[in-house]
């Protein structure tokens, strides 16, 4: 729909020397001229057959169109249709009042045919016809789509900081890149006005079918008046003619008015639908082939009660039963002929592996990186072109690159008819690093405060650990709304996957890794690499410092910076360990800003000079092999402490990172990283002076 409007506006109607912008202004101007001026009978009955035939395309768009915001313009939309209808009222009561003695046929061809055809002559009919359309409209259809509105409208506001939120993570985790995430955020924000336009405009259908029957009756009253005061005619003549008249120009009236509000309510009750209304609507109604054999089953036991016309209960039963037995049919042949698939790909995957097997002189090359499917989660990796699974890998690719200066091997995926359906395992060097169980159609809500009350199945996220439910997709804007994270499958799983390879980068970056990084940096610093490789340090030194450092998540995207740093260290000590320090230090600057706030402030955790005392005296070794032998007791209360400290900090929502003397920051990083990973342990001197501090706790 959107590229052929595009199609239609750059074409601009040239051919026909047409104006769009002019057109809709003179129609707005033709409707305020209506208001005004008396139409002859001829102009009544075209612009009474414009407003018949404009709802109900109104009410076909509404029906066609996938999504809500293809259809932006319906708020003022409604406004128009209810300018319009409410001027064709009072052309229309206008020339019935003033030519309504005549007969049927003085207020146009179109009214007479709608008195004759839906009263049947009897103008008592007429009214009671007239009455049923009028509650119909304005207390079941225009009332429910106006509380729609209303609680859509607050709803999607609520619901945004949660999902500008959603956005910003799915980008900073490389999920999207920044045109997909520009154009979530333009869509976020049409949302938000259509359905808070709509909130607004939901009155115009409610005015409109109260305005209807006040006009109504005021016509009805005012045509005994005059038919009786001025034209001289009987009560039983002047109400015969003027209610003929006004119940079927009310009738003509009010079919349009509730082709609209069928429309608004349309347009409000599919909020959550991403495609068109017949294929949700059929498709979740037939996919549960059960509930159409109880459907059958229920038809055909009304239609053995006694005095029940059997004929159509059976007819409906026959048909729902077949329909059920058709659609499990279907089901169950899909099913099959997907795991019939996926054992021929096994097989030739194992025919090719057996046909290698034959001729192989090497030893199988290690896969640095795989991925493992059970066969439920195939369609992971080729559905929703620009979602699927290898576009987000893409996408992370990208992102640890851009992150970490990380260049993260090329990933194996491969199905595997042992694991269950909907299982995965993700493996380091062809080793078990993690696995998880994913529910394909379901989106998995996550809740870090710790909370989970929410209608789905309760679960772990896989890369977290945090408590979390599988939902369905109907529930998610009710899930962003409590605060939950929600995410599809293919983004936890892509999660789950950099998580691990964070967690395994310093095995990751191997010696031939290390080496193009080099062969690619010596075009641009050829001297300071031909000066420092392998005249002072090896490559295999080198690879160990950015091993180091990887593993603290601190980036090698600056390895000119690295590489200096590394030329410092290596005139005082040719220990990796010793050499790293150095490179921190180096790289303050981009340390400092990766753990500090908007406002540059490093928030952090002193140790205390006891502490520092007790670090200082455990110190054994000489030279490059010092280390500290706390005791198992101080080693205990150190952890206990520190989880104390840091938990306060949480609480707070704070980030904060523990601070320690240059001279021991690696020993105690080396106590941290076996009881909480991810503590940041900085030491003074990589602490830039460009940043301020504020203390937090104190160890």
């Amino acid at each position: 729909m959107a590229s052929l409007a595009a199609i239609l506006d750059r074409q601009n109607f040239k051919g026909m020397g047409f104006r769009k912008d002019l057109a809709l202004a003179m129609a707005v101007v033709g409707i305020l001229v209506i208001l005004i001026m008396p139409l002859p009978t001829y102009l009544i009955d075209l612009f009474l057959a414009m407003s018949l035939t404009f709802a109900v395309l109104v009410l076909m768009t509404s029906i066609f169109i996938e999504r809500v915001l293809q259809f932006t313009s319906f708020p003022f939309v409604l406004l128009i249709t209810t300018m319009f209808r409410l001027a064709m009222n009072l052309a229309t009561t206008r020339v019935i009042l003033s030519e309504g003695h005549r007969g049927p046929g003085a207020a146009g061809h179109v009214i007479e045919a709608f008195g004759e055809f839906v009263m049947g002559g009897n103008f008592v009919i007429g009214i009671i016809v007239f009455t049923i359309l009028v509650l119909v409209n304005f207390m079941v259809i225009t009332k429910g789509s106006t509380r729609i509105a209303e609680v859509a409208a607050r709803f999607t506001l609520d619901a945004m900081p949660g999902k500008q939120m959603a956005i910003d993570a799915d980008l900073s985790s490389g999920l999207i890149d920044e045109n997909e995430a520009r154009r979530r955020r333009e869509e976020l924000s049409q949302e938000s006005s259509f359905f808070g336009a709509m909130d607004g405009a939901s009155k115009f259908v409610r005015g409109d079918a109260v305005a209807g029957l006040i006009i109504t009756a005021i016509t009805i009253i005012a045509g005994l008046i005059i038919g009786m005061a001025q034209r001289g005619m009987t009560f039983a003549q002047a109400g015969d003619t003027f209610m003929r008249l006004t119940v079927g120009d009310g009738l003509v009236t009010q079919i349009p008015a509730l082709t609209i509000s069928v429309a608004a309510g349309i347009m409000v009750s599919k909020g959550g639908m991403t495609q068109a209304t017949e294929k949700v609507l059929f498709g979740q109604l037939a996919f549960y082939p059960k509930a159409l054999g109880m459907s059958s089953f229920l038809a055909a036991s009304l239609a053995m009660l006694p005095g029940t016309p059997a004929l159509p209960f059976l007819l409906l039963a026959a048909l729902s039963g077949s329909a059920a037995w058709y659609i499990n049919k279907i089901q169950e042949t899909a099913k099959k002929k997907l795991e019939e698939k996926a054992l021929e790909e096994d097989k030739e995957t194992g025919a090719q592996a057996a046909a290698a097997e034959e001729v192989m002189t090497s030893a199988p090359k290690l896969d640095q990186i795989g991925l493992s499917l059970g066969y439920g989660l195939f369609g992971l990796v080729q559905e929703n072109p620009g979602h699927n699974l290898l576009d987000q890998i893409k996408f992370l690719r990208r992102n640890l690159a851009r992150e970490l200066g990380f260049i993260m091997p090329s990933l194996r995926i491969r199905d595997a008819m042992q694991l269950p359906a909907n299982q995965y395992v993700v493996y380091i060097k062809e080793i078990e690093a993690g696995r998880g169980e994913l529910k394909p159609n379901m989106l998995l809500a996550m809740n870090f405060n710790g909370s989970v009350d929410i209608p789905g199945d309760k679960t772990v996220d896989p890369a977290f650990g945090q408590p979390a439910v599988w939902i369905d997709p109907m529930y998610r804007e009710d899930a962003m709304f409590k605060g939950f994270t929600v995410a599809e499958p293919v983004a936890v799983i892509a999660t789950h996957l950099i998580e691990i390879i964070k967690a395994n980068m310093p095995d990751l970056q191997s010696f031939s890794e290390t080496q193009k990084l080099l062969d690619e940096l010596s075009k641009e610093q050829g001297k300071l690499v031909s000066d420092l490789v392998p005249s002072r340090i090896s490559v295999g030194g080198v690879q160990r410092v950015l091993q180091n450092l990887l593993a603290e998540q601190v980036s090698i995207r600056d390895l000119p910076t690295v590489l200096e740093g590394i030329a410092d260290g290596v005139a005082v000590s040719h220990n990796p360990d010793v050499i790293t320090e150095h490179v921190r230090a180096r790289l303050s600057r981009q340390i400092s800003s990766a753990h500090s706030d908007e406002n540059g402030i490093i928030h952090m955790v002193v140790m205390s000079p006891q502490w520092v005392q007790t670090f200082g005296e455990s110190t054994v070794g000489s030279g490059d092999d010092k280390q500290a032998a706390l005791s198992p007791t101080d080693v205990q209360k150190f952890v206990i402490d520190m989880r104390k400290v840091f938990a306060e900090a949480a609480q707070q929502g704070i980030s904060a990172v523990l601070v320690t003397p240059p001279v021991m920051r690696l020993h105690v990083r080396r106590i941290v990283e076996r009881m909480h990973a991810q503590i940041t342990v900085l030491s003074q001197s990589e602490i830039h002076p460009k940043f301020k501090l504020k203390t937090v706790g104190s160890l």
